[in-house]
């Protein structure tokens, strides 16, 4: 089952990490970085397509076609909504080229990740399914996730607009985890940080400079 698979990556890896936003206060060895530059209007399409770029380049910095990755998506929504009875979500329908690989998509009931003990209504749907980097059609996908908040065609709960949603994808080769949370930032964390040092290099400019300061100490 993937989410064995996952629960126990995490458990091995993350000493038992809980997937919520936001990672990168969950986990020292991590990067923030800014995907949209804060001085162009976010209404302004540069905004966007900045933050679509830097996306899509992470990625696939990050990712290479042989490693073995967990596609997680996370629905939060109120116990009594009845629209993820109906699965797979269309993130994986229509991200994923081979449909037969939504036969082993898995689903998991949960607490909100988000906790809140008085909250007793609101749950967290999670998918997983387990695919390599060339069975996905991440370029769309990335940018479905930067448009999020636009009222684009791509906008991936478009027929439940009540649920939010986290996506994360799980770099099980390099143990790495990557979370595009929307078109301002993505964190990228690992179990050893020595496996995105050249990320910390590279794309050294892009770092949230709010938590420069910290990722700079992290890597010295």
């Amino acid at each position: 089952m993937n989410h064995d698979i996952l629960h126990s990556f995490l458990e091995k890896h993350f000493e038992r990490l809980v997937l919520s936003p936001s990672l990168f206060y969950s986990w020292k060895n991590s990067i923030r970085f800014e995907m949209s530059n804060p001085l162009i209007p976010y209404y302004k399409k540069e905004h966007l397509e900045q933050a679509f770029s830097r996306s899509v380049k992470l990625f696939e910095a990050v990712f290479r076609e042989e490693d073995e990755i967990l596609f997680v998506t996370d629905v939060h929504s109120i116990k009594k909504d009845i629209f993820l009875q109906k699965r797979p979500l269309n993130v994986y329908s229509k991200y994923m080229r081979n449909k037969e690989n939504l036969y082993q998509l898995s689903h998991q009931l949960l607490p909100s990740v988000f906790g809140g003990e008085d909250d007793d209504q609101s749950v967290t749907h999670r998918f997983v399914l387990s695919c390599k980097k060339p069975e996905l059609r991440y370029v769309q996908l990335l940018k479905a996730i930067c448009y999020e908040d636009f009222a684009h065609p791509s906008t991936i709960l478009k027929n439940n607009p009540q649920s939010g949603y986290d996506i994360y994808f799980v770099n099980l080769s390099k143990k790495i985890i990557f979370h595009l949370y929307d078109d301002r930032g993505c964190d990228v964390l690992a179990s050893n940080k020595e496996s995105i040092r050249f990320l910390y290099e590279e794309y050294n400019h892009w770092i949230l400079d709010y938590d420069r300061e910290e990722i700079d100490l992290l890597f010295k």
